[in-house]
C-alpha cells in the first residue's frame, strides 16, 4: 500500500451519482400531479410535490456539495421523455448542474428505436432508465411476466442500449435480480447499474439474506455496478445503526471498483437530510484505504457515467 494511503480523508470532494430535478410549475410529472403512486416506499410523500431545481440542491448541501451530479430521469410525462432530456441540458448549460444524465426511453415501446436515438444524441445522456415490470414481494416473484426483464420486446430494446453506448439503470427488488443477472449476462457490452442498494427494505434476517445472495448473484457479472442509496425505511429515520451494516455489505459483495455514493435526493429527504447519508456513507467505508475511499465517492462515478 502507498505510505500516504492511509492520510487520505474526506474533503468534501466527491460525485452525487443518482439526484433529480423537476420544476412542477412548467413541467408534466404525473406522479407528483395529481396521481398517486401506491404503495410508494417512503408512505407518504406530499412533501415531494415542490419544485427541486439546482437552487434547492445547493440549500440542501451546505458544506457538502458534490462535485459532479448525475441526473436520473424523474417520470416525467412519459409521452415525450426526450422533453425531459431537452429541459435538462438547457438548465446544465446554464447553471453548471446537472453534470449527465440518465434519461428514459420505453425499451418495450413501438418507438423505441427513435426515442433511444434521440435520448442518446445528447452529449450529456450516459444511460436509459426504464423501470421494469417487478414482483410485489420475494413470496410472489415469478419469471417470464409482460414487460419485465425476460420480457423478449422490452429485451430487443435493451439490445439496442450497446449501439449508443448507453448504460442502464436498473430499479428493481432483490427477488427480482435474477432476471437482471440472465440480462446483465447475456449483454455483456453494456453495463447495467443497480439503482438505490437493490431496495433491502425486508430487514428480517431472512430478508437480508435474500437480498445478499441475490446482489452475490448479480454481481459475479462483470458488467454490472451498484449505487448505494435508497436505504431509508418507512417510518423510521435514517440511522448508521440501521444502514452501515448495509452500505459495508453492498461493498463487500460488488468491490470498492463497482460502487457509488449516491443521495437519492430530493427522494431521500423524506427520511433524512442531506448530511446524514453521506456521513452515513463517509463513516461506513473510513476503514478501506485511501485509494478505495476516494473510488467510492468520486473515481468509480466518474469512470462508469464517463464524467469529466
Amino acid at each position: 500500500m502507498d505510505p500516504t494511503e492511509d492520510s487520505f480523508a474526506f474533503d468534501g470532494k466527491f460525485v452525487d451519482a443518482h439526484q433529480h430535478f423537476w420544476n412542477l410549475d412548467l413541467h408534466p410529472y404525473p406522479w407528483l400531479q395529481g396521481e398517486t403512486v401506491p404503495n410508494f416506499r417512503y408512505g407518504d410523500y406530499s412533501a415531494l410535490r415542490r419544485n427541486y431545481l439546482p437552487a434547492d440542491l445547493a440549500r440542501d448541501t451546505p458544506g457538502h456539495a458534490p462535485a459532479l451530479t448525475v441526473h436520473i430521469e424523474a417520470e416525467w410525462d412519459r409521452s415525450d421523455p426526450v422533453a425531459e432530456t431537452r429541459w435538462l441540458a438547457k438548465m446544465a448549460a446554464a447553471e453548471g448542474r446537472p453534470s449527465a444524465i440518465v434519461a428514459h426511453a420505453a425499451l418495450d415501446g413501438d418507438n423505441a428505436p427513435e426515442v433511444l436515438a434521440a435520448q442518446a444524441g445528447f452529449a450529456l445522456v450516459r444511460g436509459i432508465r426504464h423501470k421494469p415490470v417487478t414482483s410485489t414481494s420475494a413470496a410472489t416473484a415469478r419469471r417470464g411476466l409482460a414487460g419485465s426483464m425476460d420480457d423478449a420486446r422490452w429485451r430487443r430494446g435493451y439490445a439496442l442500449l450497446q449501439t449508443h453506448r448507453l448504460s442502464f439503470d436498473l430499479q428493481a427488488p432483490w427477488w427480482n435480480l435474477d432476471q437482471a443477472a440472465d440480462l446483465a449476462r447475456d449483454f455483456p457490452q453494456t453495463l447495467l447499474v443497480l439503482n438505490h442498494t437493490g431496495l433491502p427494505s425486508d430487514r428480517s434476517d431472512e430478508g437480508l439474506a435474500g437480498w445478499r445472495r441475490a446482489l452475490e448473484g448479480l454481481a459475479a457479472q462483470p458488467n454490472t455496478a451498484i449505487k448505494v442509496s435508497g436505504l431509508g425505511q418507512r417510518g423510521l429515520p435514517w440511522t448508521q445503526a440501521a444502514n452501515v451494516p448495509l452500505i459495508r455489505d453492498a461493498i463487500m459483495i460488488f468491490g470498492a471498483a463497482r460502487c457509488m455514493f449516491a443521495s437519492n435526493f430530493p427522494v431521500d429527504s423524506l427520511v433524512a437530510d442531506y448530511g446524514t447519508i453521506l456521513r452515513g456513507f463517509v463513516t461506513a467505508i473510513a476503514d478501506r484505504p485511501g485509494s478505495e475511499r476516494r473510488q467510492l465517492l468520486h473515481d468509480n462515478a466518474v469512470r462508469l457515467y464517463r464524467l469529466g
